[in-house]
Parts: structure tokens; sequence; C-alpha cells
């Protein structure tokens, strides 16, 4: 095993780390509470592996920490990767009635979540979030979801991959804003394809929080942070999924690297 794991077993803190190491080590949560008990780390491996090929030390963090315990170990990380998640964030947390559409809530996830933004925003810790990271971000800094996609908005595109196992992944358009943080991160600005794979997104931007790519419906596709000069990015793709080659994917968890050794852009 050759990242860093937490877990909690008959309320006892378990560590486990392999060797010391100079890496940055980024902290990224389990999907859900039903996928950590049931021991599926499969769908965690395409992060741990982007996180490992951009130079850091991924803690992979269990849900079930006390509020302690998760407190102890976020003072060690440098920064987090937030996750996807099969899992709907609580409709609740916006002040919105739930969605028929909505999928069931974790609310083992929703507040390891909150407790490392709060730690990141309080410590100036870089954050990426991806998918249900980035909504989970947008409810954190008090924005507001489209709770479904398909019933809520007219649009022809379709931004939900079903299972990649039965179907190709779904690809669509994106417009990057020219002066963003992803357009310099990237390369790219203007029009550009990425990987979609949600039923939900944001709709009222959070606090501080700037939309820096849309869909061609208008749907929100990345957002960024703007009240102080910490790095957070939060993107609606799945750059996890993209070649290594791809300039929407690898670079991100690249620029989340660099950022957690506090290295500036273009240094």
């Amino acid at each position: 095993m050759s990242y860093f794991a937490a877990s909690i077993r008959d309320d006892t803190l378990i560590l486990m780390r392999p060797d010391a190491s100079p890496k940055p080590r980024i902290g990224l949560p389990y999907r859900t509470r039903k996928e950590e008990l049931a021991g599926e780390f499969a769908k965690l491996e395409p992060y741990t592996g982007a996180l490992r090929a951009a130079g850091a030390e991924p803690v992979v963090l269990s849900l079930g920490l006390s509020a302690g315990h998760l407190e102890k170990i976020a003072a060690t990380l440098d920064g987090v990767l937030l996750t996807g998640s099969p899992a709907d964030v609580d409709p609740s947390r916006f002040s919105a009635p739930r969605h028929s559409a909505t999928s069931d809530p974790d609310p083992y996830r929703e507040s390891t979540d909150w407790a490392l933004l709060g730690h990141c925003f309080a410590e100036h810790k870089p954050v990426l979030a991806i998918c249900y990271g980035i909504q989970s971000l947008n409810v954190f800094r008090r924005g507001t979801l489209v709770q479904d996609i398909r019933t809520e908005l007219e649009t022809s595109i379709d931004h939900q991959t079903i299972d990649q196992k039965l179907a190709p992944e779904v690809f669509h358009a994106v417009a990057v804003a020219a002066d963003s943080k992803l357009a310099n991160i990237t390369g790219t600005a203007g029009e550009v394809r990425v990987n979609s794979s949600h039923h939900q997104s944001i709709q009222e931007p959070g606090r501080g929080l700037r939309v820096v790519a849309r869909a061609p419906d208008g749907v929100i596709e990345a957002v960024e942070w703007t009240d102080d000069p910490n790095w957070i990015v939060g993107v609606q793709w799945h750059p996890e999924r993209l070649g290594a080659t791809d300039a929407l994917g690898q670079p991100l968890f690249r620029a989340l690297v660099r950022a957690a050794r506090h290295v500036p852009a273009g240094a």
C-alpha cells in the first residue's frame, strides 16, 4: 500500500503510513460510507493514481472518523481532493425541498466534506473539488443546486453517463474563461470538451466562488475561489478518468500538488 490511510476501528484511530515522504499529503474521503464499509476501494483508485502521478501522497480518509480524529488528521494534510459520489447533497442544506430524482444523501460524507472544507478555508490549504465535490463545495459556501438537470432545465445536452460498463462515457463542450486559473492551469480557453457524469449542478454560486466554465446550455462546469489567494478549484467533470495527455485531466492534479507545495504558478 503506497498511500497513507486513515480509518477507525473500535473507536481507535488507525494510521497506516508505510514510509516517510516529502511528498505533499493530499486527503480524499471515501465516496460513500456504504462503499467504505463494503471495502469497495476500486472507485477511489483513479483519484489516488492521479494524485500519485502528480507527485502527491494520497491520504484516504474514513467517513467514520470522530470530529476530533478528523481534525487531527486534517492538520497533517497539505491539501484536499473532494471526490465524486453516487450520493446527492441533502437539499435541506440549501433550504430546498427534495426533488423526486434526488439520490439519497450520505450524512457521513457531508460532515466529512464540511470539516475538511472548514479546515482548508481556515488554514489556507488548496482544494480540488470534482463532480459531487464541486456541489459540496458550493453548498458549503451557501450556494444552491439544480437537483435534476433533465427535468429542471431545458437542454438537449446529455450530462449523465448512466453506466460506463454499459455505454461509452458522455462528452460535451464547455467554454472556459480566458482570465481564469483553470485556463492558466490547462493551457486552454474558449471551447473545449469534457467527460460528463452528473445529474445535478450548481444553480446559484456560493459566496466567493466565480463561475469560470459553462456548457452551451448554461450548466456551470467549473468555479474558482476568489476572496483570497488560496487555491480552490471545482470542476463538474472527471479529470481522474481523462488520459494523462488531456489538458483538462492530469494538469489539474499537478496544479493541486504545486499549490500544496506553495509553488507559485509558472515557477
